[in-house]
């Protein structure tokens, strides 16, 4: 479990959310794009709640490490989108074949 921080709230977040939530605030700053991402966290009250953040060019995030025993609140998917949008935004682009081929029939016949 990590103690994430931003702005002046700081929530616990399992090890492998706060890691991704990271590196995606890094990779988004870095192609100076801006994203919000809600995950489930554990509240400084102990409630788990959803918390969103934005994430963008100097907006400061930081996870720590934390002895909690706790158990960690389940952010599979939210893990698998910022898996997905880092793969997205660094594989090179690609022309994807239309299944079908234009039409050539301009609905003018041979009148011309």
């Amino acid at each position: 479990m990590k103690l994430v921080t931003y702005s002046d709230k700081s929530v616990l977040l399992g090890d492998e959310a706060a890691d991704y939530l990271v590196r995606f605030a890094a990779f988004i700053a870095d192609k100076g794009r801006a994203e919000a991402i809600s995950l489930n966290v554990i509240a400084s009250d102990g409630e788990l709640i959803v918390t969103s953040f934005v994430l963008g060019t100097g907006i400061g995030l930081m996870a720590e490490s934390t002895a909690s025993a706790l158990p960690e609140p389940d952010n599979r998917e939210c893990i698998d989108y910022m898996n997905d949008k880092m793969e997205l935004l660094t594989a090179p682009s690609r022309a994807i074949p239309a299944a079908e081929p234009w039409p050539t029939d301009d609905g003018l016949g041979d009148s011309l």
